[in-house]
């Protein structure tokens, strides 16, 4: 864990942490202000208690002169001084431990508390709560019984789950032939969609990280089972999400104003992602909606402060994109307290058509989690204005879950006969306009 953590700006909560603990409760999270007040006060005592006795020792080294003065040898002076010394010393020792053991608990205790959520999220206990605001494309009339993707990649002779079984156990699949190409085609789309038109930087980046990339962007310590830890002295986690290695890019930078940009540092990023799927026991057990390995094409932003409101709302269109263009109909919603991410403070989930559940299903989170994460990382940049260095705000968003959107896909465009019928945006990707079965 970063040594230097503090997870909300800690000024705030001294200020009001009654106001802290009601906006956290839309999260169904009860803030300990008592246990707060208590270490942040012991902590302040400690410290104050710290430099009274480095005063002490500073003022005692000079008395022997006056010792002398008084009376006292040279030696008696000395004697008397040292072991005065030694008594502050040993006081010194014990109230700067005090303050450290002090400090570690409450940076514990900030260290699982999730971000404030913004004051425009609306209250709610969970996903039945979330706030549409819109809605793109209109389902196709499917004039036969649609099958989900599951079926329907069977049946191409395609999509091997037993196979991937064998080869490592349950939530993991093969593609093979013409699914594997289009899932390396909807990559690849979405890939030259955001860096051409919409200005990322492709990055690519480690698949494997360590714990100081995972607490930068607070999946630890919160989400420690999700995570797939490797066997080892080195420590190293595989990720869940390029969200970690690439915002962890900015950890420990200040970055110029002319680094930043009018707009930010935009980057994305095609990685595989990786987890355990923790408490999702008996959902989505079939199929790849919900993988232990899957793969992503993901967005992050890094902006002034002052930006980050707007930055949310031109990175979701930029997700949102990529549906319009494959021609998927999908929902957008605003997420309520209760089902809001742990570091997020204002989240859009992106939730897709399937015909075969004849149900929208997420296939986007695009979030602004303001400075939560870069105070967790010491990601800043320098205001040219005052000269000093400010926490930047971190943004990012699936643009988008590849999986899901070959599932997308393969439902919404399923013909009679079995086949696929392919969205022209994907054609010359794809090198042609139908899926059959090989």
């Amino acid at each position: 864990r970063p040594s230097n953590d503090i997870m909300l700006d800690i000024k705030q909560v001294r200020q009001d942490p009654q106001q802290i603990a009601e906006a956290l409760r839309k999260k169904r999270f009860e803030f300990p202000v008592d246990e707060f007040l208590r270490l942040d006060s012991e902590r302040k005592a400690a410290d104050i208690r710290s430099q009274e006795l480095l005063g002490e020792r500073k003022k005692t080294s000079k008395a022997v002169g006056a010792l002398i003065a008084q009376g006292k040898t040279v030696d008696e002076a000395k004697a008397e001084v040292n072991d005065a010394l030694a008594r502050i010393s040993s006081e010194l020792d014990a109230a700067v431990e005090r303050a450290k053991n002090v400090q570690a608990l409450l940076d514990e205790l900030l260290m699982g508390t999730p971000n404030v959520p913004d004051s425009a999220v609306p209250a709610g206990l969970d996903e039945a709560d979330n706030e549409e605001v819109l809605v793109w494309g209109a389902p196709r009339a499917i004039s036969f019984e649609a099958k989900d993707h599951a079926d329907l990649g069977e049946a191409l002779g395609q999509l091997d789950f037993e196979m991937a079984g064998k080869i490592t156990g349950s939530r993991f699949s093969v593609l093979q032939g013409p699914l594997a190409r289009l899932q390396r085609a909807l990559a690849q789309f979405m890939l030259d969609l955001h860096t051409k038109e919409h200005g990322y930087t492709e990055v690519y980046v480690p698949f494997m990280v360590n714990s100081e990339s995972l607490y930068g962007t607070g999946q630890l310590p919160k989400f420690a089972e999700d995570a797939f830890k490797i066997e080892g002295d080195a420590g190293y986690y595989l990720i869940p999400t390029a969200e970690v290695p690439v915002t962890n890019m900015l950890r420990d930078r200040i970055l110029e104003a002319d680094e930043l940009g009018e707009e930010g540092v935009k980057f994305t990023a095609h990685t595989p992602c990786f987890r355990s799927e923790a408490g999702s026991y008996g959902r989505d057990t079939r199929g790849l909606i919900r993988q232990h390995q899957f793969e992503k094409v993901e967005l992050v932003q890094a902006v002034r402060p002052d930006q980050s409101d707007v930055a949310l709302e031109t990175l979701t269109s930029h997700a949102e994109a990529v549906l319009q263009l494959l021609e998927l109909p999908y929902r957008k919603v605003r997420l309520c307290g209760g089902d809001l991410g742990f570091s997020a403070a204002m989240t859009y989930d992106l939730e897709v058509w399937l015909p075969g559940q004849s149900a929208f299903r997420e296939i986007s989170s695009c979030s602004n989690f303001r400075d939560y994460q870069s105070r967790r990382m010491q990601a800043r940049w320098r205001n040219p204005n005052t000269g000093k260095p400010e926490l930047l705000h971190t943004l990012n968003g699936s643009g988008l879950a590849v999986g899901r959107t070959l599932v997308a896909v393969v439902e919404n465009g399923q013909q009679e006969d079995g086949t696929i019928k392919l969205p022209a945006a994907l054609v010359p990707y794809f090198g042609g306009d139908t899926i059959t079965a090989t």
